[in-house]
């Protein structure tokens, strides 16, 4: 069920309901591009209603940090990130969890709540991972990169 104004996400279109037409839909995106999607494609492709029942969406994030870090540390600071960027709801407090042990790094992700999708997705998530930069920045925690070692054997000869 969508209607004129819902944020939806069909494939690798995200925008908001325009119009319903009787043979397709009408999808604007935040770049301005209008989208004729077929209703056909509504009914037998998969739709994400980002507003269907209500405004809120919750978001994920992830990434890692170096092992000699304090998760417990990283995690709170995640949390406090999150928490003081605009567009992030204080009363769905953000959860930070470690999800893994990487090749190079502690993996993490950092779970947030925002209400107005119509306001963008990837400008949200840019801002929270530059709080994490910033917070990290300000707490000597490491934000690990791929390393490799090479190693020359003498073959013998």
């Amino acid at each position: 069920s969508i209607k004129p104004g819902d944020v939806i996400s069909l494939g690798e279109t995200f925008g908001w309901i325009n119009t319903l037409g009787a043979r397709y839909t009408s999808v604007v995106t935040r770049d301005g591009r209008e989208y004729l999607i077929p209703n056909e494609d509504l009914i037998t492709g998969q739709v994400v209603n980002w507003s269907h029942s209500d405004d809120f969406v919750r978001l994920d994030i992830y990434f890692g940090t170096a092992y000699g870090d304090d998760p417990h540390k990283v995690r709170a600071l995640a949390i406090e990130a999150a928490r003081g960027v605009d567009r992030v709801l204080g009363h769905k407090a953000p959860v930070c969890h470690i999800v893994g042990f990487g090749d190079n790094s502690v993996d993490y992700i950092l779970r947030f709540w925002i209400k107005d999708p119509t306001g963008g997705l990837t400008n949200i998530r840019g801002n929270v991972y530059l709080a994490l930069w910033d917070k990290f920045q300000e707490n000597n925690i490491s934000i690990p990169f791929p390393q490799r070692e090479v190693r020359m054997l003498d073959d013998g000869s």
